[in-house]
């Protein structure tokens, strides 16, 4: 699995599925990197690293999803060998959504399950006005209010925050210019997550999910905000393991549609 899009943080020779995990707007890899000890030992967790971040910092940033999601399916092919699965939180949401679709359409290949966290469903409208292209004290300003991600120290500490911003625009620009296409649901289970206390994601824009599958659809809150992963990030991870275990059981079941 040589790609610089695909880290395995404890690489599972003996693994029958493959956690594929997309971070939220402005996070890499690093964020899933104990996420391999507290899973199913059957199970190999892949992070997924867009350029632009982390140990990709120097490549230029994707700005826009029709691209990311091309060049996403193109490397992660060599690894769709076995039954998969995709996480994502926030924009990896998104991002995984629209790749399960390209991978419907294109290469007949389906995820065994979606799990979709702090991110309303794509076919309802984005209300709030855009920011990816605000000077920079109005964007940093705008990411406080709405999300409350950046850590203070980075935020006190203007070399990083130099670091990071170039790679917050971006991702904003593929959220932000996002258009979503009404196509059929897909043929795999979804589960959506959300934090009890995030004023930005409500239970109902979760729930809208429920039209993106012909499967199972399942919701589940969790203590915390929009980055409930982190406060939450046992329960969470137990809720996937015992969602993930009953396909391990069908291994031989082909992940083609």
């Amino acid at each position: 699995m040589a790609s610089s899009w695909i880290v395995c943080p404890k690489p599972n020779p003996q693994a029958r599925l493959r956690l594929f995990c997309f971070a939220y707007a402005g996070g890499g890899a690093m964020i899933f990197r104990d996420w391999p000890k507290d899973l199913l030992p059957d199970l190999e967790v892949c992070a997924i690293q867009l350029p632009g971040r982390e140990n990709r910092l120097r490549e230029a940033a994707l700005t826009r999803m029709p691209l990311l999601v091309r060049a996403l399916a193109q490397e992660m092919l060599p690894s769709l060998n076995m039954p998969f699965a995709f996480f994502g939180h926030s924009m990896g949401a998104l991002v995984g959504f629209e790749l399960a679709r390209h991978l419907r359409a294109q290469y007949q290949q389906l995820p065994i399950h979606l799990f979709f966290a702090a991110r309303r469903a794509p076919q309802l409208s984005e209300a709030l006005p855009q920011i990816h292209n605000l000077p920079e004290a109005a964007f940093v300003k705008e990411l406080r209010l709405r999300y409350n991600g950046i850590p203070e120290a980075v935020l006190q500490n203007s070399e990083l925050l130099q670091l990071m911003l170039p790679m917050l625009r971006a991702d904003f620009a593929i959220l932000e210019t996002y258009a979503y296409a009404s196509e059929y649901p897909l043929d795999c289970p979804i589960t959506a997550f959300g934090g009890l206390g995030d004023h930005m994601i409500c239970h109902d824009d979760l729930a809208a999910w429920r039209t993106q599958t012909n499967d199972r659809f399942t919701l589940r809150m969790l203590p915390g905000d929009h980055f409930f992963l982190r406060d939450s990030q046992g329960a969470l991870l137990e809720e996937i393991r015992r969602t993930a275990g009953s396909p391990l059981n069908q291994a031989s079941k082909s992940c083609s549609v």
